[in-house]
């Protein structure tokens, strides 16, 4: 148990966090099972009219360690359990930190966009960046581990038609954060697992990204919200 716990030792950290920053929602919410959406707000969740009108961009951040409910963070830590333990068994800590961040917040940044006026939290775009690394992994490697990469494809493919199925069915669930993450992670996955060094790269790449959409929306908001 020792070794295991070493061994994927960042991803337990990330839900060990998560998990600590729910019970401080939960207290000043006075609620374990569902949080106060003002607690929500002013401990640091996405909210347009504050995120890109205020220029309170570090939201971005904070709101992936904010969780809505009990099931909402139990459903998003299981599955960073399963993927994260994965993903660090085939990417440096760098690449992995990296891509789960950019992944959470250009999610974020396009949930921003499809949503103006939505409060957004969870770590569900850089759970499913993470998700869409291995996709990337697998497939960048196809062929020295082909029977592996069938096997995960076919599991993926049902896996992200469930989340997508629940996504639209349940008006609460932002897809776009979840899509954002996936297709970024994806690059993320592919692109680092032929090469570390390449994180460079890959970093600039994202930052630029997030420039470029954070310097439209404040234009967007103003002919959506005026």
């Amino acid at each position: 148990m020792k070794a295991d716990i070493k061994r994927y030792t960042l991803t337990y950290v990330i839900i060990a966090f998560n998990g600590i920053v729910y019970l401080f929602s939960a207290f000043w919410s006075q609620s374990l099972i569902d949080m106060d959406m003002q607690t929500l707000v002013d401990m640091g969740a996405l909210y347009g009219p504050l995120t890109v009108l205020k220029g309170e961009w570090w939201r971005l951040f904070t709101a992936m360690f904010l969780h809505g409910g009990m099931t909402h963070l139990l459903m998003n830590m299981f599955s960073l359990y399963l993927i994260g333990r994965a993903a660090e068994m085939y990417f440096d800590t760098k690449s992995y930190l990296s891509i789960y961040f950019f992944s959470g917040l250009i999610g974020g940044l396009i949930s921003l966009y499809m949503h103006p006026v939505s409060v957004g939290v969870g770590a569900s775009g850089a759970i499913f960046g993470v998700f869409g690394a291995l996709a990337g992994f697998f497939l960048a490697h196809r062929e020295k581990i082909a029977s592996y990469t069938k096997a995960f494809m076919k599991d993926f493919a049902i896996i992200i038609v469930i989340n997508l199925v629940i996504g639209f069915s349940i008006p609460s669930v932002d897809v776009s954060a979840h899509i954002g993450g996936l297709i970024i992670g994806f690059i993320g996955g592919f692109v680092l697992s032929k090469d570390p060094k390449w994180i460079w790269v890959y970093s600039i790449a994202m930052v630029l990204i997030i420039m470029a959409i954070g310097s439209y929306l404040p234009d967007q908001y103003v002919q959506t919200l005026f």
